[in-house]
């Protein structure tokens, strides 16, 4: 699925807006050169994972400010790999990452800690995009090691992943929160030494039918009528992101929350 061609366009004329003053940025916010190093999973240690804990509270303390300020957005979607997952409802987080990607002429084609991972700007703010490639149900095998290696304050992580109990192609904006029964958000959260305090979003992919039982159906292909309406609600996930990292989360979560008027759901 892809975003429209308008949306695009006014990207690609932020990102070029952006470029020039793209290394400043990176250096002034502590993203720097050697932190893009293609890294080894096996050099982290325990003094690693201490200090993203430690970085993460001083962000919690100053309510994002400080320390917190000075590192990239990790923006987490879940899926699972290889062309036959593509397109189902439990990839709906991979889409939402690659719909993010495009829009902002981020490549997202490195590897690093079990992950395929993106690295670049939206306005000025550096930002990683990564998609595990452990498969669900090990998801916070690749999320942990990101975190600890490059020191994410959670409050700056952002899962993004699909949710049975929201109705279809509707999004929530949480702050923290449980696995709510989801595989992939269990391994995180586990992973993260049982912490949950770290934003989600929710993509609501509907119920099954009757019939049907909650694992075929996520691993089920999305019709041509779901994908057109899918279309909004990525264009409105961008939004959601590009609001989150420029204004802060709260006023991401006031606008993805606030119900949209009637005339807007009719269209």
């Amino acid at each position: 699925m892809r975003l429209l061609s308008g949306v695009l366009a006014s990207s690609s004329a932020l990102l070029s807006g952006a470029v020039g003053s793209a290394s400043a940025a990176f250096d002034r916010l502590g993203f720097s050169r050697v932190s893009f190093g293609r890294a080894n999973p096996s050099s982290m240690t325990a003094s690693a994972c201490e200090a993203s804990a430690s970085s993460s509270a001083t962000a919690d303390a100053n309510g994002g400010a400080g320390t917190g300020a000075q590192k990239p957005w990790l923006f987490v979607g879940l899926g699972n790999p290889g062309r036959m997952y593509k397109g189902t409802r439990h990839n709906v987080g991979f889409e939402i990452i690659d719909a993010i990607a495009e829009a902002e002429g981020i490549s997202v084609s490195s590897k690093q800690f079990k992950a395929i991972v993106g690295k670049g700007l939206i306005g000025d703010v550096p930002v990683m995009l990564a998609k595990p490639q452990t498969y669900m149900n090990a998801s916070g095998e690749s999320v942990g090691q990101l975190v600890s290696y490059f020191k994410i304050p959670l409050n700056q992580l952002v899962v993004i992943y699909d949710d049975l109990d929201l109705p279809f192609a509707k999004l929530r904006l949480l702050p923290k929160g449980g696995h709510g029964g989801h595989n992939g958000m269990r391994s995180i959260i586990n992973h993260l030494k049982q912490s949950r305090k770290f934003p989600r979003l929710r993509i609501g992919i509907g119920r099954p039918p009757e019939e049907m039982g909650a694992i075929d159906f996520v691993l089920q292909s999305f019709s041509k009528e779901e994908k057109e309406e899918l279309e909004a609600t990525f264009q409105r996930s961008l939004e959601a992101v590009r609001i989150m990292v420029r204004e802060g989360f709260n006023k991401s979560a006031t606008f993805v929350n606030t119900p949209l008027p009637l005339e807007m759901l009719n269209r």
